[in-house]
C-alpha cells in the first residue's frame, strides 16, 4: 500500500465538478481527508504561533513557559504536526507503510540544501563580499539607511537567480538587519520591508532556470532554459521589483530619510576578510549550487567546509547552525505534509482556465510551498504552454504572502525575528506583501 496514491490511479474526472472529484477521491482513499485535515491544523498553528509566543513571554520563567515558547516557534510547527501525521498513518495503514512513506516517499534534498546554503551564505566572508558590493551602490546615495534599504531590496533578490534564493534571502536579511533594522524603523515599515523582501526574493530567482525551487521543479520536465526564463519571466520580475521597491520608497520616504545610524555594528569592529578566504567560500557555494540535486555531494562538501572553517578560524566568525537547522526542520515537515496533498491540488490545477489558474496558483501558494504547487503541475498530463506559464507565474508571485509560501521565507523570518519581538505576525506580513504581490501579478499578466 503506497502513500500517497498515484494521481493516475484515480478514475477519470470528465464531467465532474471539483467538489465531486474531492468527494470521489476521499471515498476511494479516506486517508486523503485525514492527511489534509492535519495539514490544515498545522497551517492554523502557524497563524497562531506569534500569539503563543507572546503568551509565553507573559508567564513566569519555568517549564510551562518554555514549552509554550517551543510551540510558538514557527519553524517547528510542521515537524510537530508530522508526528501527528505519523501516528495517524500508522493507525490507519500500519508501520511498514508509514516508514516507507517517510523514508522513500519524501524527498528531503531541498531541506538539506537550504540548511547547507543558508549556513554558507551567512558566514562572515560571504557577508563581507556582499556588503562591499552593496556599500558601493549605497554609497552613491551617501550610504544612508534608505540607500542601503533600496540597494538590498533590489540587488539582493536578483542574486537569487545565481546563488539560489535561500542564499540571496540569507544575505539580504542579514544586511537588512545590520544596515537598516538597527536604525530603528517603525513597526509598519518593518512589516512592509519584510513583505517586500519575501516577494522580491520569490520573483527575483526567475532570471535563470536553476536557482529558484519552483522553477527547478519544472525546468527539466518542460525543457525551460535560462533564455526562456529571461524572455518570459526575468524581465517582468526585474520591473516588478523595481516598481514595488520604488513605490514603497515613496510611501515611506519621510521616515526612511529620517533614519540615522546611531551606533557601530559588530561588523565595524573587525578586519575585513582576505580575498582568498572569500574566494574559497564562494567556491564552496558554487559547489553546493552545482550539486543541489545530489545531497551526498553537497553535504560532503559542507563537512569539508566545516574543517576549512575551523582551520581558518582567525578569519571566520562564529558558525551559526541553529537558524539553518530550524529552517531545514520547517521545510522537511512541509514536504512531508505536502506530499499528501496532490489529491486535491492536482484537480484544481487541471480544471482552471489560464487567468483563473494564475490566480488559483497564487492563492494555493500562500498555503503550500510554491515548489510543491509547480511540481504537482508537472504531473498533469498534456498541460498547455499557456497554462504552464500561468501556474509558475502564480507560484512565484504568491511566494511572499506567508512564511510557508516559499522555501527561503523561513530563513528570512528566522534572521529578522529579533526585530519583531521574536514573533512575526502572519496577518501583518500578508498586508506588507500584498501590494508588491499585486504589482508582480500585474507584470506577469502582461
Amino acid at each position: 500500500m503506497d502513500f500517497p496514491r498515484a494521481l493516475s490511479s484515480y478514475p477519470p474526472t470528465d464531467g465532474l465538478t471539483l467538489l465531486q472529484i474531492f468527494a470521489q477521491r476521499i471515498q476511494i482513499e479516506p486517508f486523503n481527508a485525514i492527511a489534509t485535515a492535519i495539514f490544515v491544523l498545522a497551517i492554523l498553528h502557524t497563524f497562531t504561533a506569534s500569539r503563543i509566543t507572546r503568551y509565553a513571554h507573559q508567564r513566569p520563567p519555568g517549564v510551562a513557559s518554555g514549552i509554550l515558547h517551543f510551540f510558538g516557534e514557527v519553524e517547528v510547527v510542521f515537524g510537530l504536526w508530522a508526528i501527528v501525521l505519523l501516528l495517524a498513518m500508522t493507525a490507519y495503514a500500519g508501520w511498514a507503510v508509514t516508514t516507507h512513506y517517510f523514508n522513500d516517499g519524501v524527498n528531503y534534498t531541498e531541506p538539506l540544501f537550504v540548511v547547507v546554503i543558508m549556513a554558507l551564505a551567512s558566514t562572515r566572508p560571504v557577508i563581507d563580499l556582499a556588503e562591499r558590493v552593496l556599500r558601493k551602490v549605497a554609497g552613491l546615495a551617501r550610504g544612508t539607511p534608505a540607500a542601503w534599504w533600496m540597494s538590498i531590496l533590489i540587488i539582493g533578490p536578483l542574486l537569487g537567480s545565481f546563488i539560489t534564493e535561500p542564499a540571496a534571502m540569507t544575505v539580504s536579511a542579514l544586511l537588512l538587519g545590520r544596515q537598516f533594522f538597527n536604525a530603528g524603523p517603525s513597526l509598519r515599515l518593518r512589516y512592509a520591508t519584510l513583505g517586500l523582501l519575501f516577494v522580491n526574493v520569490s520573483i527575483g530567482g526567475t532570471l535563470t532556470h536553476f536557482a529558484a525551487p519552483p522553477v527547478l521543479m519544472v525546468s527539466r520536465v518542460w525543457e525551460w532554459d535560462t533564455t526562456y526564463m529571461l524572455t518570459h519571466f526575468g524581465w517582468r520580475a526585474f520591473l516588478a521589483i523595481l516598481i514595488s521597491t520604488t513605490a514603497y520608497l515613496l510611501v515611506f520616504n519621510r521616515e526612511l530619510r529620517s533614519l540615522r545610524h546611531t551606533h557601530l555594528t559588530e561588523r565595524d569592529a573587525v578586519e575585513p576578510s582576505p580575498a582568498w578566504i572569500i574566494g574559497v567560500h564562494v567556491a564552496f557555494i558554487a559547489w553546493t549550487v552545482l550539486t543541489a540535486h545530489h545531497a551526498p555531494f553537497f553535504v560532503g562538501g559542507f563537512l569539508i567546509f566545516l574543517g576549512f572553517h575551523k582551520a581558518t578560524a582567525a578569519y571566520q566568525g562564529r558558525t551559526e547552525l541553529r537558524g539553518p537547522l530550524l529552517v531545514g526542520f520547517f521545510l522537511a515537515g512541509l514536504v512531508i505534509h505536502g506530499g499528501l496533498q496532490g489529491w486535491w491540488i492536482g484537480p484544481i490545477l487541471s480544471h482552471l482556465p489560464e487567468t483563473s489558474l494564475l490566480l488559483g496558483a497564487t492563492i494555493l501558494t500562500a498555503f503550500n510551498d510554491n515548489a510543491l504547487v509547480t511540481y504537482l503541475a508537472t504531473l498533469v498530463p498534456n498541460l498547455a504552454d499557456a497554462l504552464k506559464y500561468a501556474v509558475v507565474s502564480g507560484a512565484v508571485v504568491g511566494g511572499g504572502l506567508t512564511v510557508i509560501a516559499n522555501a527561503p521565507n523561513p530563513a528570512g523570518q528566522t534572521l529578522l525575528a529579533p526585530y519583531f519581538d521574536d514573533a512575526v505576525s502572519p496577518i501583518w506580513l500578508f498586508l506588507g506583501a500584498l501590494a508588491p504581490t499585486l504589482v508582480a501579478l500585474g507584470m506577469f499578466t502582461l
